[in-house]
């Protein structure tokens, strides 16, 4: 028992020099500085952002698709998905704020209206909507870089209804000297194997497209 008794002092110094490697050291705050946070790319968008009906829209939509793109390409930035299902240009507008404030935004990719046009709304009201989104974004002391992602409507609408549509988006960029990937949809629309049953939301193959038809724009931004 003396024997016993007479070891454990041994023991406990042992078993504090091996959890804390050098003695004294254990209490001294870690002065290193924080790494900063990455600049922030938001995606604002509907269903066709937010990946509806994929099995894993946070591997397969493709704002991860680009994320995918950042990282193989050495660009440190996060991605962040806004994309919200069923939303229209009112929703987005709604809601800028706060998604601006969320992160520190340093690129706005605005996918927007093509909800707007499934329900027939006016153009000039959707293009005003959108420019009220871009004002809100470039009001900031910080502005965000912005993408503009184009949209055409369906053409059961009519050709003269399809044609105001579609310049809302060349228009607003170039009004606002603004980067535009001219159609979100473009080599997806229309094709059965690259759409979900519902014909209107692309499959996993089909968001890699959409990846590559944003890619070509936004990459110069963020170099």
């Amino acid at each position: 028992m003396i024997v016993r008794y007479r070891l454990f002092p041994v023991l406990f110094a042992l078993a504090a020099c091996r959890g804390n490697g050098e003695p004294g050291r254990q209490n001294q705050p870690d002065t290193r500085p924080a790494a900063p946070p990455l600049p922030t790319i938001a995606f604002l968008g509907t269903s066709l952002t937010s990946g509806l009906g994929l099995a894993d829209p946070s591997r397969q939509a493709y704002p991860a698709l680009i994320q995918q793109k950042l990282d193989s390409a050495g660009r440190r930035y996060r991605v962040v998905n806004a994309g919200v299902s069923g939303e229209s240009s009112a929703g987005a507008l709604g809601r800028i704020d706060w998604v601006l404030s969320r992160d520190s935004v340093a690129i706005l990719v605005i996918e927007t209206g093509a909800n707007d046009a499934l329900r027939a709304q006016s153009p000039d009201s959707v293009q005003g909507r959108i420019q009220a989104i871009i004002d809100h974004a470039r009001a900031l002391p910080a502005p965000p870089r912005i993408v503009l992602v184009g949209m055409e409507a369906l053409p059961n609408l009519g050709a003269e209804y399809a044609r105001r549509f579609r310049a809302i988006y060349p228009e607003l960029a170039r009004t606002n000297n603004l980067p535009l990937v001219p159609f979100l949809l473009a080599g997806v629309g229309g094709v059965d194997s690259l759409n979900q049953s519902d014909g209107i939301h692309p499959t996993a193959a089909g968001h890699r497209i959409l990846a590559d038809n944003i890619w070509p724009v936004l990459e110069p931004i963020t170099r």
